[in-house]
């Protein structure tokens, strides 16, 4: 035990933070410490008193862990439910949650142990919190005008922006992913997307602002095939299970009964326009247990990504989406898709489209 006492004040303040004793016994390996096993840091904490002062009984778990499996759904397993429970306020050790998910769901767990886990045989290497982020298109849902797009860092794998729109579009993009991310961590050395058109407003505004970076010797973008392992490739299979795949099942099963007819605009409109923000609802939540559930080795994302990029830049540097565009149009000579819209607006104008929002929202609550 003497082993660990140079290191007290470590421990003392990763277990004030929230830490578990498997996350702090992994910081200490990383500090050079030796004899610091996960029942090694067990045993200091309770010999030197630190004990959770926000201790949530069995009960109280078990209640929490299945109110959140009737918001989340039955996919998610002891990593990313602790996670979710976290992004809550409720903090459980990974064991007790999925000792509760196997009470309390045993036919969901059985299944979850049957399914297929994903392997990445190829070395992956990001320095530091803003050396690449990854920009990804997930089109699922695309059939019936849903398409999400997130921005993951490469260093702490944390969700850092997220957009769910009906049809992929530059200024969309650019609006909701690229500018809150830079805006809120700070500029990243290098932009890595697939060939897809519909970054390119992004990777301009990349360029202009490529001697903000903190590195600037990288190249400020590159462009890869989808079939890359990277980063981003790791986040979409969580998304299709918890919040793509449970809603194609859904409206596939009501295109079948012939109750939705997909070959109408304005069906096509509204059922988009219904499914984008059903799909927002379980995206949020899926990044919110993303970021704050624990990856074997490395830690916690938002942990990891605390301290942001090195390079901070101000908003007055982000403009917003119609006039980085305009700069684009300018510069390039190409025009951008200033707005994509699947199927056919049945409003007249914007305030019956406010009116019928107000009264959907008055209707069905629950999903808002």
């Amino acid at each position: 035990m003497a082993s660990l006492q140079p290191y007290a004040y470590l421990v003392r303040r990763l277990f004030n933070n929230g830490a578990t004793h498997a996350e702090i016994s992994d910081a200490l390996y990383r500090h050079g410490a030796n004899g610091c096993s996960e029942i090694s840091v067990r045993r200091f904490c309770l010999e030197n008193g630190l004990r959770r002062r926000n201790h949530v009984s069995d009960a109280d778990l078990e209640t929490a862990v299945i109110s959140s499996i009737y918001q989340t759904g039955p996919s998610y397993g002891r990593k990313f439910m602790t996670g979710y429970l976290t992004s809550v306020g409720v903090r459980a050790g990974e064991r007790r949650v999925g000792r509760v998910l196997r009470e309390v769901h045993q036919p969901y767990h059985n299944l979850r142990q049957q399914g297929a886990r994903n392997l990445n045989p190829i070395p992956y290497h990001a320095e530091y919190m803003g050396h690449k982020i990854h920009l990804d298109q997930n089109e699922k849902l695309v059939m019936f005008g849903v398409t999400h797009v997130a921005a993951v860092d490469g260093y702490s794998s944390k969700i850092v922006a997220h957009a769910t729109m009906p049809v992929k579009n530059n200024l969309t993009i650019y609006e909701e992913v690229y500018r809150p991310a830079v805006a809120a961590h700070g500029m990243w050395d290098q932009v890595r997307v697939d060939h897809g058109k519909e970054f390119y407003l992004c990777l301009y505004m990349q360029e202009i602002l490529a001697n903000y970076r903190f590195n600037v010797s990288r190249q400020p973008y590159a462009q890869t095939t989808s079939t890359k392992n990277l980063r981003i490739e790791r986040i979409w299979p969580e998304v299709n299970n918890r919040v793509n795949y449970p809603l194609k099942a859904a409206l596939v099963r009501l295109v079948d009964q012939e109750t939705l007819d997909m070959q109408d605009d304005r069906i096509k409109f509204c059922v988009s326009n219904l499914t984008v923000l059903l799909s927002q609802i379980g995206l949020h939540r899926v990044v919110n247990a993303w970021n704050a559930h624990r990856i074997p080795g490395r830690g916690v994302p938002n942990d990891l990504a605390s301290g942001g990029s090195p390079a901070k830049i101000g908003e007055d540097l982000l403009p917003s989406a119609s006039v980085a565009a305009a700069h684009y149009e300018q510069d390039v000579g190409s025009s951008l898709t200033t707005e994509s819209v699947f199927g056919v607006d049945p409003f007249q104008n914007e305030m019956d489209r406010i009116h019928a929002e107000e009264d959907f929202r008055a209707a069905y609550p629950d999903l808002f």
